[in-house]
């Protein structure tokens, strides 16, 4: 028994020596132990090198997990299996995430730097206030279209993409709240409408628009263009400056008559435990140098306005991607319509998909 017992206490000690150990080894990396942020973000969405510099500066260690849907990583959350301490979901998820009590509010006197985000892309529809969201990154919906295939005048309004020069040479973001959004603007509806009747006649204008659909795709959309595979494609604005950045002829147009205004935005979810490295972070995040060096490296839009003055003329200045407080004026924000009627517009857009060529 007594061998039994010192057995027992040795295996106790060897434990004891490796925990102490790694927490030695921990410390002597700069990172003390349970000292980290986990951050619940979209895939290659922040600057890698402002991590290790976040790390250097502070001490805290960024642990990230990722996800590839706004409905994902709401579902992941709701669970509650993984104590994240920061997400970034986009605009309407938020107001779906608040009704599901999922977010803590954020203590805006423990912030600094909060008068470098630009005001009008605080306060909107989604979350009044920011009581419980920063903006992080934002852009628009618009079209991408090749000026050796096409000419610029040729693609300035979404009501261009259904002319029969574009016949089989457009491609389609698979997306139903941007395509239905597109098709509902060129009849002068909401993008948040929940009138069926609009719906319908969205859905039977898409349906006119097959002939000139080469293809409806999700990321392969920037490789297809870049590869002067498409004379046009609907997408996103970060998509378009990835697709611009490997073809010098592709351009980017945000139509004049209105367009969706996207926001992806910090959260602090119900199971957020490192409140300290929360708002290291945060304050991080404001301070224009590293929000101008995150925008460089991810190719969205930054609502810093001390960031937008430190990147280069030939972005700050692009009207593509920072459009003027005219053409912001006619952009609408997506808003959560609920499940059901989520559902209609999936539907909708399914069958556009479906509708013969």
């Amino acid at each position: 028994m007594k061998r039994l017992i010192s057995f027992a206490l040795a295996i106790l000690a060897v434990c004891a020596l490796l925990v102490l150990g790694s927490s030695q080894l921990r410390a002597a990396n700069g990172v003390k132990a349970d000292h980290k942020l986990t951050l619940y973000n979209w895939g290659d969405y922040i600057d890698p090198a402002l991590l290790k510099k976040f790390q250097k500066e502070t001490g805290y260690q960024v642990q990230i997990e990722t996800f590839d849907s706004n409905e994902a990583m709401f579902t992941k959350i709701k669970q509650g299996g993984t104590n994240y301490d920061l997400a970034v979901p986009s605009d309407y998820m938020i107001q779906k995430m608040r009704r599901a009590h999922l977010l803590k509010p954020i203590d805006h006197k423990r912030l600094q730097g909060l008068q470098q985000l630009n005001p009008r892309f605080l306060n909107q529809s989604f979350d009044r206030g920011n009581h419980y969201s920063l903006p992080y990154f934002w852009g628009t919906l618009g079209i991408v279209y090749n000026d050796q295939m096409i000419a610029s005048q040729a693609i300035q309004h979404w009501q261009d993409l259904w002319s029969p020069k574009l016949r089989n040479q457009l491609m389609l973001v698979d997306s139903a709240r941007d395509i239905m959004g597109m098709a509902l603007i060129t009849q002068g509806k909401s993008v948040n409408t929940t009138n069926q009747a609009d719906l319908e006649q969205a859905k039977k204008k898409l349906q006119r628009l097959m002939p000139n659909v080469k293809a409806i795709v999700a990321d392969e959309i920037k490789m297809y263009m870049a590869q002067n595979e498409a004379a046009a494609a609907v997408t996103w604005s970060g998509e378009a400056a990835e697709m611009m950045a490997n073809n010098k002829h592709l351009h980017y147009v945000v139509p004049s008559e209105g367009s969706n205004l996207w926001f992806d935005n910090f959260v602090i979810p119900k199971t957020a435990k490192h409140y300290q490295a929360i708002y290291a972070f945060l304050n991080f995040m404001l301070k224009p140098e590293n929000a101008a060096q995150n925008a460089a490296y991810v190719g969205y839009a930054t609502p810093n306005q001390g960031a937008q003055h430190l990147l280069p003329a030939s972005i700050s200045n692009d009207h593509q991607f920072y459009p003027n407080d005219k053409v912001l004026a006619r952009l609408q924000v997506y808003a959560d319509l609920g499940q059901k009627m989520i559902g209609v517009y999936n539907d909708k857009f399914l069958e556009f998909k479906m509708y013969p060529r």
